[in-house]
Formats: C-alpha cells, sequence, structure tokens
C-alpha cells in the first residue's frame, strides 16, 4: 500500500468515527423527545444511515429529518422510524413487510429488530431505489432482508 492509499484508509476510518458519535449524538437528542424502547436505540446506533443516503446527503443524515434519496422520494426521518418500530412491536424471529424500500434503512433497522432469525421483505417499485436500498444492504452486512421490485400497493403474495 503506497503513503496515498494509507491517507484515505485512514480518513475513511476518522470519517466513520464522525459518524459514529454523529449518530449516537443523534439518538441521545431523540431520546428527549420520543420514547424509544432500549432494542430500538440499539437498532438505531447499529445502522450507519449515513450509508443509506446519497454522497450529497451524508453530512445531514444524523439529524432528525427526511432526506432526499432521488426520484422525488425520502429517507424517512429517525424519529419516525424509531415510531414506526415501536408501533410494529417487532421482535426475534419475527417477519416483516415493508412497502417502500427507498434506501433500505428502515429495512435494516427493521432487521436488527427481527434478528438473524427473522426476515424483512421489502417492496420498492422504482428500480434505481431497488438497487440503491439492494446495494446499500449488501455494502452494510444485512443478509436478513429481501428487496423486492414492484408494486407493493396491493401488498406481496
Amino acid at each position: 500500500m503506497n503513503s496515498e492509499e494509507g491517507r484515505g484508509e485512514g480518513k475513511k476510518k476518522e470519517n466513520e468515527e464522525i459518524f459514529e458519535a454523529m449518530r449516537r449524538c443523534l439518538v441521545d437528542n431523540l431520546g428527549t423527545y420520543v420514547q424509544m424502547e432500549e432494542k430500538i436505540r440499539e437498532a438505531i446506533l447499529r445502522v450507519p444511515r449515513h450509508r443509506f443516503v446519497p454522497e450529497y446527503e451524508q453530512k445531514a443524515a444524523y439529524t432528525d429529518r427526511p432526506l432526499s434519496i432521488g426520484h422525488g422520494q425520502t429517507i424517512s426521518a429517525p424519529h419516525m422510524v424509531v415510531i414506526m418500530c415501536k408501533l410494529l412491536e417487532l421482535s426475534e424471529g419475527h417477519k416483516v413487510l415493508e412497502i417502500g424500500a427507498g434506501s433500505g434503512y428502515n429495512a435494516a433497522v427493521m432487521a436488527e429488530l427481527v434478528g438473524l432469525s427473522g426476515h424483512v421483505y421489502t417492496v420498492e417499485r422504482i428500480e434505481d431505489l431497488v438497487n440503491f436500498a439492494r446495494e446499500n444492504l449488501k455494502n452494510t452486512g444485512y443478509k436478513n432482508i429481501t428487496v423486492i421490485h414492484g408494486d407493493g400497493s396491493m401488498g406481496y403474495s
């Protein structure tokens, strides 16, 4: 490895550490205005939201607001993800059907909650977002999520 490659790797690690600190700060702040169970808190902490948004949105990844993911779609604000997960009462081993995969972030949070014995099926109608979600989930190591290209307005069978 040449010194330039080494600097690039060091910078990447430094950025990941910064994003991790930002993620912890977001979760701490969310806890001041959204009632959050510990298992949801831990799930949000484990999922790197910045890796589920386009590069131009990464600096804003840990703000509590929706962010553009292209095609007129957004990634949900973190407080909404918390509320959705809380209402779903997800547990280890559950199977989940999500309509609207977007970037795959919400599916990743749910996958953390259902564990490896559970599975998340997420349907997305926009092919570019299907590919974006699949790539994001692959790059973050999620194996218990299936991204399906289709119109989920009538469910999925």
